[in-house]
């Protein structure tokens, strides 16, 4: 299976009392839809799914896949095994194109990671896609290119890495160098980091993002740029929306900001997180509306409340 394009991370929508909100989730679909993304990725950092009860998550996948035709990667990451096996047996049941799955914290060697992975692997099913996810500042866990490259070539398995090593066009270019010599086999790159360093990953490399900024659009616009070579009109896409993505990038605020803009879009009906949680302050708020007015204006008025 190859991943190339945009898969947007898809939030959690929830009403303001906690509970999930499947008509935000459905509008929420439907607009991902209208943006031309490639596929979506579900139930992962910014879908809550650590604060989602195993049956949520199962009627979250069902719903998200009973009304969308593109390709679906469901986040399957758990402390154990068992319950990461029975909820990528009902995804995939239900039509997901893949898992995806991140390392605990407690991995430090490049063996323990391998041996992980292997485990995992044998856990859901040898033949299940499987999409790593490599975010050591969030899970410190730190994939050297080399390690990668064991997980690629050692299980069959995985067939896409989520590309989120900040810094990280070194190592995107060494694994590609990797393919090229023959010593890895080709695998897709897609790239999270809210996209904060997409433009120059497209460049180095990568097929495409998998990320959830709160513009879409933006990563849509700049993979499609980037495929035909138009690098000027690229960079000039990604710069209008830089400030908007670099006060995203908080730690700990960027899904407050992504789920506040979206609703102020309105794509969800609230910006609730479930515990824990960092909520924006009415200062903050201020300033993603500040952004969001000049990002708006830079581009004529081209960003509504896309969806009612």
């Amino acid at each position: 299976m190859r991943l190339s394009g945009v898969y947007a991370i898809a939030p959690t929508p929830f009403t303001d009392d906690g509970r999930v909100d499947t008509g935000s989730l459905d509008r929420l679909i439907a607009y991902y839809e209208e943006t031309g993304v490639t596929g979506l990725t579900i139930l992962g950092q910014m879908g809550e799914a650590p604060k989602l009860e195993s049956e949520e998550s199962a009627s979250i996948v069902a719903r998200v896949l009973g009304r969308t035709r593109l390709p679906v990667v469901v986040g399957v990451s758990a402390p154990g095994f068992a319950s990461m096996r029975r909820l990528t047996a009902a995804s995939m049941d239900a039509g997901a194109a893949g898992v995806m799955i991140a390392p605990p914290s407690t991995l430090r060697t490049d063996d323990q990671i391998v041996s992980y992975y292997k485990n995992a692997a044998a856990a859901i099913g040898e033949s299940v896609p499987v999409v790593v996810q490599d975010y050591p500042l969030t899970f410190s866990v730190v994939m050297s290119p080399a390690v990668i490259m064991r997980l690629v070539n050692e299980i069959p398995g995985v067939v896409a890495l989520k590309h989120e090593d900040w810094p990280g066009l070194e190592k995107v270019s060494a694994l590609r160098a990797s393919e090229r010599a023959g010593t890895m086999r080709p695998i897709s790159i897609l790239c999270g980091n809210g996209g904060l360093f997409l433009d120059f990953e497209l460049e180095r490399g990568a097929d495409g993002a998998m990320t959830g900024y709160c513009y879409p659009e933006l990563l849509v616009s700049l993979v499609n740029l980037s495929g035909r070579g138009a690098r000027e009109e690229a960079h000039d896409a990604f710069d209008a929306h830089l400030p908007l993505l670099r006060y995203e990038q908080q730690p700990g605020l960027g899904l407050a900001v992504r789920k506040y803009v979206m609703k102020e879009r309105g794509l969800i009906d609230s910006d609730f997180q479930r515990s824990p949680a960092l909520p924006l302050s009415p200062t903050a708020r201020a300033e993603v509306a500040f952004l969001r007015q000049r990002l708006e204006a830079a581009q004529g008025g081209a960003f509504v409340k896309v969806l009612q």
